[in-house]
């Protein structure tokens, strides 16, 4: 890792995390989490001009790929198995991690 931790997001990014927080709790606790992440000093902000498309099985999920090949990521923290694709995919390379070896990592 470097040393550093970076969250990249672009607005799509925090529009779905607005979404699926509310979800789970209101619309007001989801808005000030987001708000709470876009104003952390580890969080980067990455414009997407090329949209890969590299998971048909989750398009919506696109945006994160696109975000990490854009930013020059790492890699992904997921446990999602429609990233598993990327795997398999030797241009852009985006390294998929889960959750759990993440936190070894820290």
């Amino acid at each position: 890792m470097g040393g550093k931790i970076s969250l990249c997001v672009n607005t799509d990014i925090l529009e779905e995390y607005e979404e699926m927080i509310a979800l789970k709790s209101t619309p007001e606790i989801a808005t000030n989490v987001v708000e709470a992440i876009a104003n952390l000093s580890t969080t980067t902000f990455q414009n997407t001009y090329v949209h890969f498309e590299l998971l048909p099985a989750d398009s919506d999920d696109n945006k994160f790929v696109d975000c990490a090949v854009a930013s020059d990521a790492e890699y992904i923290v997921t446990n999602d198995k429609h990233f598993n694709p990327l795997k398999q995919i030797p241009w852009p390379k985006v390294e998929i991690i889960k959750i759990a070896e993440f936190i070894k990592q820290l």
